[in-house]
């Protein structure tokens, strides 16, 4: 093999098997490639070198065995608010830097057993709070990809920046992400990469820090539709430590990805032609269109009347959530402590200052206000009411359509530094994605072209609760059409 890094997932996993190569030597040639562009690119925040060695030896032990597992010797990077049993977890944050867990999350404990080889621990947006990895406590990531004729860093998206950045660069076969508005659709898409948020309850939410559990759900970050479909089977299961987790079989999804299309209604909902899109966002969802109706689909324009308040309604409920959730980092229960408070209420107050970054700190001030006494009525449960109209409109239109296709983001990634000056413009990029995380179904997010500056958009496939077959369909017909988007010129 000329470079067992450029691989996709299913072509490593093929390749381990019949020991093409060995799980020592692919992880060996990912923790070289990590070590030289990690200083630059930022994407690790723990690199597990010789764990993830060890863990090599021991899947090519098991091959020669004749007892691999569907992953086996498959080296992965983990978003840093994975649990991770003997490994520091801090999902990007001050507030836990120096925890390491005592036990694993059920995501990560289903790739163990399908033999997967950690690599390390993904940086990410603070406690998943950002659109562009800029409030992580230990810098920004840069995307490898750059604009034509510039030097200016880009953001990966967020909050999985770190997944999306380290699967375009080569520094892992895939990665693990979590999506509550859209950080895995979003980076996926900034990256040239693929991202799937399967329906809420897929996978268990046990052992993932929490941001806002009615919205978390665990995804992955891949290089291809048929990547994405083999690593998302692996990471669900019921779960009963989780009690909205979803008893349901986890389907084989790869039996999806390359059938054809025809006859599938594909929806167009009008009400995402957003004020200022530019040109080319629209011109790519057209040629979305385009490829589906060549590939035998019914184009269906549909209506999702309740879309302009999805994200007012999500910048409520989300804070609204992740300030009960983060209750418990106070200094006292959990979380960074004050070494000189001279109070009680002192320790409480200078701990979560120090130990949260301003977005969470804005986050969670906003969550408070709603959840008050006098304006509980008003805001909270006003948007639960709105969520309830939002997701009515997708049971309205599933009669119709098998499936919803939408651009993933209104614009390519954009430099680091240009949207945080202005936190609504960067809550915007949460635009085409949040109705699916207040719905709770799947949506995947495809590379499907490049913008006038050679960086890579993506087109979103948004499906029924439960339907990821569909959804994995349809992206792979999309994939299929647009052809590869190139991979990033290696600069650092």
């Amino acid at each position: 093999m000329s470079d067992l890094t450029s691989l996709t997932l299913k072509a490593a996993v093929d390749g381990l098997k019949t020991k093409a190569f060995s799980s020592e030597e692919i992880t060996r040639a990912f923790v070289s490639n990590i070590e030289a562009a990690n200083p630059t690119l930022n994407a690790y925040v723990v690199v597990t070198a010789d764990k993830a060695i060890d863990m090599a030896r021991a899947s090519d032990a098991r091959i020669a065995s004749g007892d691999a597992g569907a992953l086996e010797g498959a080296p992965l990077g983990i978003k840093d608010l994975f649990c991770t049993d003997g490994v520091q977890t801090t999902a990007g944050s001050n507030m836990l830097r120096g925890f390491v867990p005592p036990y694993e999350s059920t995501v990560t404990a289903n790739l163990w057993r399908d033999g997967a080889v950690m690599l390390g621990k993904l940086n990410m947006d603070e406690f998943a709070m950002g659109s562009s990895n800029e409030t992580s406590a230990f810098g920004p990531v840069r995307n490898p990809w750059k604009s034509k004729g510039s030097n200016s860093d880009l953001t990966p998206g967020g909050s999985s920046g770190g997944s999306a950045s380290a699967v375009a660069a080569d520094l892992c076969l895939a990665a693990t992400a979590s999506d509550t508005g859209g950080s895995i659709r979003q980076p996926a898409a900034f990256t040239g990469t693929v991202g799937i948020k399967p329906t809420y309850g897929r996978a268990s939410r046990y052992g993932m820090v929490a941001f806002a559990s009615s919205l978390d759900q665990a995804g992955p970050i891949t290089r291809t539709v048929e990547d994405a479909a083999i690593l998302l089977r692996s990471m669900c299961s019921f779960d009963v430590k989780d009690s909205t987790s979803l008893d349901i079989p986890t389907p084989d999804w790869t039996q999806s990805v390359g059938q054809s299309v025809k006859g599938l209604r594909i929806g167009v909902p009008r009400e995402y032609v957003v004020d200022g899109m530019p040109a080319e966002i629209q011109a790519l969802w057209d040629q979305g269109v385009a490829w589906l109706r060549d590939a035998g689909c019914e184009i269906v324009d549909i209506s999702l009347p309740h879309t302009k308040y999805a994200l007012p309604t999500y910048y409520i409920v989300a804070p609204a959530e992740a300030s009960s959730n983060l209750a418990r980092y106070d200094g006292m229960r959990f979380g960074h402590r004050a070494e000189h408070a001279t109070s009680l209420t002192d320790l409480y107050e200078t701990s979560r200052a120090e130990g949260f970054g301003k977005e969470v700190q804005r986050r969670l001030t906003i969550g408070a206000y709603v959840l008050s006494a006098g304006f509980y009525d008003a805001y909270y449960v006003r948007a639960l009411k709105v969520r309830r109209r939002i997701a009515q409109d997708f049971d309205d239109v599933w009669g119709k359509v098998d499936a919803i296709l939408t651009p993933s983001t209104p614009s390519a990634a954009f430099a680091l530094g240009d949207k945080q000056i202005d936190p609504v413009t960067m809550y915007l990029n949460d635009v085409f994605t949040v109705t699916a995380n207040l719905a709770g179904l799947p949506g995947i997010s495809v590379p499907a072209g490049l913008d006038a500056n050679g960086l890579p958009l993506g087109l979103q496939v948004i499906g029924k609760a439960l339907d990821e077959a569909t959804v994995f369909q349809v992206g792979a017909a999309l994939e299929q059409a647009a052809g590869s988007v190139g991979r990033p010129d290696r600069w650092w």
